[in-house]
C-alpha cells in the first residue's frame, strides 16, 4: 500500500511573477511542469497536472484575480484538473477530445508498452508511477481524468492579454497535433509544453507526427528566447534549446 503524502504539489518561485507548481510523488517521466504566471489583469496557468489531487485548492492563495487556464496539450500528466477552472484554453484540434475525455491514462507501469518498462522501472517502486498517495480515498485503479469542455480554443497567432503581459499562440505540433506553445515576444519568455524539454522528447505515440515534429524543431531553432520552461524537467536558455534541436534533428537523420 503506497504511503499517504504529506502534501501532494510544491512550488519553486522562478520570479516574481512566475511560480513553478509540481508533484512531487509522481514518476518524473509524468511529472508535469505547471506554471503559474501572474499577470497586471488577469493569471495564467500552463497545463495543470494528473489530476491526482486538487490542484485548483493547493494555489488559492496564488490566486487574487481572474485566472485562465491553458492545457498545452491533451496528454493526460497535463490537463488532470484543467475541468476544476472556469476559464480553460486548449488548441482547436485538440478541444473537441477533451469533453468526452478517452486517452489512456495509465498509472501501472505493466499498462505501458514494454519498450517503455526498464526506464520507467527507474525512480519508481517497479509497479506504479506515482510513489505515495494523496489521501486514504484514493485507489490507482480508480483514477481517471475529467473531462470538461473547453471555454477558448485558440490557434496560431492568437494572444491571450493578461493586461501587462501578452503571450502569443504558437502551434507546435509533432508530439500531439494540437500541442502549443506560449511565447512573450517582449521579454523572450517560451513556455514550450512537450515539444521541447530537457529529456527524452516522445514523437512515436499514437497521435504524435515526426514529420511534424522536424518541422516544429526547425521553426523554434530561429526562435528568440530568454527562458524555456518546458512541460517536464529544468528550465534553460537559448544556447541549450540550440543543442537540443540540433541533437534531435540528427537523430532524425535531418
Amino acid at each position: 500500500m503506497l504511503k499517504i503524502a504529506e502534501r501532494w504539489y510544491s512550488r519553486k518561485k522562478i520570479s516574481d511573477d512566475i511560480t513553478l507548481i509540481f508533484e512531487p510523488h509522481v514518476h518524473p517521466f509524468l511529472r508535469c511542469n505547471i506554471w503559474h504566471i501572474k499577470g497586471r489583469e488577469r493569471d495564467l496557468l500552463i497545463d495543470t497536472g494528473l489530476g491526482v489531487a486538487s490542484l485548483k485548492s493547493a494555489i488559492e492563495d496564488l490566486i487574487d484575480k481572474p485566472l485562465t487556464a491553458v492545457a498545452t496539450h491533451i496528454h493526460y500528466d497535463h490537463v488532470g484538473c484543467l475541468h476544476e477552472f472556469e476559464h480553460k484554453v486548449m488548441h482547436r484540434i485538440e478541444a473537441p477530445r477533451m469533453p468526452d475525455y478517452r486517452e489512456h491514462c495509465p498509472l501501472k507501469i505493466s499498462e505501458f508498452p514494454s519498450a517503455f518498462h526498464d526506464m520507467l522501472r527507474i525512480d519508481s517502486d517497479g509497479k506504479y508511477l506515482i510513489s505515495a498517495r494523496p489521501d486514504e480515498a484514493f485507489l490507482i485503479d480508480d483514477y481517471s481524468v475529467t473531462g470538461t469542455t473547453a471555454t477558448l480554443e485558440v490557434d496560431e497567432g492568437d494572444v491571450l492579454d493578461l493586461g501587462d503581459r501578452h503571450f502569443e499562440i504558437l502551434h507546435l505540433p509533432g508530439h500531439s497535433p494540437g500541442s502549443l506553445g506560449l511565447y512573450e515576444a517582449r521579454t523572450g519568455i517560451f513556455f514550450s509544453g512537450d515539444a521541447l524539454y530537457d529529456g527524452l522528447l516522445l514523437d512515436e505515440l499514437e497521435d504524435s507526427d515526426i514529420a511534424d515534429y522536424i518541422g516544429t524543431m526547425k521553426r523554434l531553432r530561429e526562435l528568440k528566447v530568454s527562458a524555456v520552461h518546458g512541460g517536464h524537467e529544468p528550465s534553460f536558455g537559448q544556447a541549450r534549446m540550440v543543442e537540443l534541436i540540433d541533437a534531435y534533428l540528427a537523430w532524425r537523420d535531418i
